[in-house]
């Protein structure tokens, strides 16, 4: 049906995909027939086989140099040393999935701008089974749409300008672990296209995968940090966006404590939910920053 039918087929698969993927999971003969027949709903809501999703077309980086506003960003232009091993990195292929299209707005938001795409998959049983395609289809990975950001959403440097970055890094990464009471929290400093978001968070997909895996087996009152806790979790900060900026040159100017843990729960939320003690205190942090403001 899916060959003859494709329309027909895209109407029913909402309804149908939970059983075929769980049909492939039990039955390995059944998941090699129904491989290239399972469809995927991309950000567009167009239907597509894996093969389909697998066809990935080349970004102009001229034209890409916009934010999400379709404004023009300026580029610094280098060469790249590494362009073998980054050839040889590009041989394995990488799906990026969504979970929450509400939660994960923002990183869709870029996606989009960047001309990139990315899959739905907000059922349940989507996880163990792309776990099962990875395992029988070698070269291809699936990414959460915020477990990593990709050389298209940064704006390209200078070494120079990267040494010095880095060095702020450093000293900026000590201030938030501080502020934060996180010690394990990574902090990394980048120049991002779109000049708007001030921070981010990024979870790599292993850490996630495996968070998602203890929470199904968890027991009540179980202590999740026990299994990692936030480990892997990274806090990006964009130093195009004036805030950022700020931070780093005023890093012992008494309202800084309070401006960095107001851009980590504004990333926090973008990613997950605020738990209950986070979201009484994020509330009251943006009434004293109003308040601050009247002054």
């Amino acid at each position: 049906m899916c060959k003859t039918e494709k329309e027909e087929y895209e109407k029913y698969w909402d309804d149908i995909s939970p059983f075929i993927k769980f049909g492939c999971l039990r039955d390995d003969k059944f998941c090699e027939k129904m491989t290239d027949y399972i469809l995927f709903k991309n950000l567009d809501g167009k239907y597509m086989t894996l093969p389909e999703c697998l066809e990935v077309k080349p970004i102009d980086v001229e034209s890409s140099a916009t934010d999400e506003n379709g404004e023009k960003v300026e580029a610094e232009i280098v060469e790249d040393d590494n362009q073998e091993e980054a050839a040889e990195e590009s041989k394995e292929k990488v799906i990026y999935y969504v979970t929450d299209e509400q939660q994960q707005s923002q990183y869709i938001n870029m996606f989009k701008a960047a001309k990139m795409d990315a899959v739905i998959l907000t059922h349940n049983i989507d996880q163990p089974f792309v776990s099962q395609l990875e395992a029988k289809n070698e070269g291809i990975k699936f990414m959460r749409i915020d477990a990593d950001l990709t050389d298209t959403f940064k704006t390209k440097t200078s070494k120079k300008v990267q040494e010095e970055m880095e060095k702020l890094q450093e000293s900026l990464g000590k201030v938030f672990k501080k502020v934060l009471k996180k010690d394990q929290i990574q902090v990394k400093l980048e120049k991002l296209k779109n000049k708007k978001i001030a921070s981010m968070i990024t979870l790599s997909e292993e850490s996630r995968r495996m968070q998602d895996m203890m929470k199904m087996y968890a027991m009540p009152g179980m202590d999740m940090s026990m299994f990692g806790g936030k480990e892997g979790e990274t806090l990006v900060l964009n130093m195009n966006h004036p805030l950022v900026d700020y931070v780093t040159k005023n890093s012992e100017e008494e309202n800084i404590r309070m401006i960095c843990e107001q851009l980590y729960d504004l990333a926090k939320i973008q990613h997950a939910p605020l738990n209950a003690e986070d979201m009484t205190k994020f509330i009251q942090r943006s009434n004293d920053i109003m308040l601050l403001l009247t002054k």
